[in-house]
This record gives C-alpha cells, sequence and structure tokens, in this order.
C-alpha cells in the first residue's frame, strides 16, 4: 500500500504542472482523506464488534453456570426423594430451600439469556454496519486508483467514472450510519 500511495503522489505532481488536470489530483485528494476515515470508521466498527462478542459470550458463560448449579439442585432434590433419610421434617426444610434455589436460578436465566440475545443482536448490527464502511472503503480505493489513470492516459473519462465510483463509495460507507 505505500508504494501504491507514492506512485499516486508521483503521478499527482506530474498532474500538477499540467492545469488541465487539477481538477484530478484535487479529487485523488478528496478521496484519499475519504479512504482513511470511512477505513478508520470500519476499524471501530469491528473493534466495537469485538467488544460485544465477547460481552455475549460473557452473558453465556455466566447462563451455563447458573444452568449447572440449578441442575445441581434439581439433582439433590431428586436425590432427596429416593432416599430414605432419618430426620424427615429436616429433609422438607432442605427441598423447600432447594426447591426455591431452582425457581431463582430458573428467573435469573431468563434474564441472563435475554442481555445475551440483545448482546447478540447489537454484535449483528454493529457487523453490518462494519461491512457498509468496508464496501464503502473498496468502492473509494478504487475510485482513487481509477482517477489516477487519467494522469497516466489523459482521458477524462476515467475521471469522472472515478468521481462517480467515489460518491457511490461515499454514499455506501455513509449508509453505515443509519443501519439500526
Amino acid at each position: 500500500m505505500p508504494e501504491e500511495l507514492q506512485e499516486l503522489h508521483e503521478q499527482a505532481e506530474e498532474g500538477a504542472h499540467q492545469p488541465s488536470l487539477a481538477p484530478v489530483t484535487v479529487t485523488m485528494a478528496v478521496l484519499a482523506v475519504l479512504v482513511a476515515t470511512v477505513s478508520l470508521l470500519g476499524h471501530r466498527a469491528h473493534t466495537e464488534e469485538l467488544l460485544l462478542q465477547t460481552r455475549a459470550t460473557d452473558q453465556w458463560a455466566y447462563y451455563q453456570a447458573k444452568d449447572i448449579r440449578r441442575h445441581t439442585y434439581e439433582l439433590f432434590l431428586d436425590e432427596t426423594s429416593v432416599f430414605t433419610l432419618q430426620n424427615s421434617e429436616q429433609i422438607e426444610k432442605l427441598k423447600e430451600k432447594y426447591t426455591k434455589e431452582v425457581e431463582r436460578y430458573r428467573e435469573e436465566q431468563k434474564e441472563i439469556e435475554a442481555e445475551a440475545k440483545k448482546a447478540e443482536a447489537e454484535v449483528a448490527l454493529q457487523q453490518r454496519r462494519a461491512n457498509r464502511f468496508d464496501l464503502g472503503e473498496v468502492m473509494l480505493e478504487a475510485a482513487l486508483v481509477i482517477c489516477s489513470i487519467t494522469l497516466l492516459t489523459r482521458k477524462r473519462i476515467f475521471w469522472r467514472f472515478g468521481a462517480v465510483l467515489g460518491i457511490l463509495g461515499l454514499a455506501v460507507g455513509a449508509a453505515g450510519f443509519f443501519i439500526r
């Protein structure tokens, strides 16, 4: 990439000596700034996506821990109903206690599951947003390269095509802000 930028810079300097190519060099400069901006937005969206994915994974691990504890209590309750025990009054108190614990864990799991699903939805949103920024970046980079062909060939059709592609790339990249 640095070699490409150096080559584009040299082409732009050459174009600066020919006033008829000034709009092309200005367009290239604007496209270069837009590429950098959309690239940065894409990187930030991917970072946010990873952070949210970690949060979702943590929530599912928390859910799993509660599920294991609930199953342990259920197993204990099953065992108390199978074995004959000496102090039935005390056993009934224990059964009541662990039955309440099982219900408490079930309720907590519902909340944890809802939070995990919400985090997964946020991950998907950031992923769509990042994909939009990435596509915009690719289109802007292509526009920059196509505009640079104008400096080599002196054919303005490449500049026009690059400018149109740049506008489309900017629109696609900007659409990343509107994804909800």
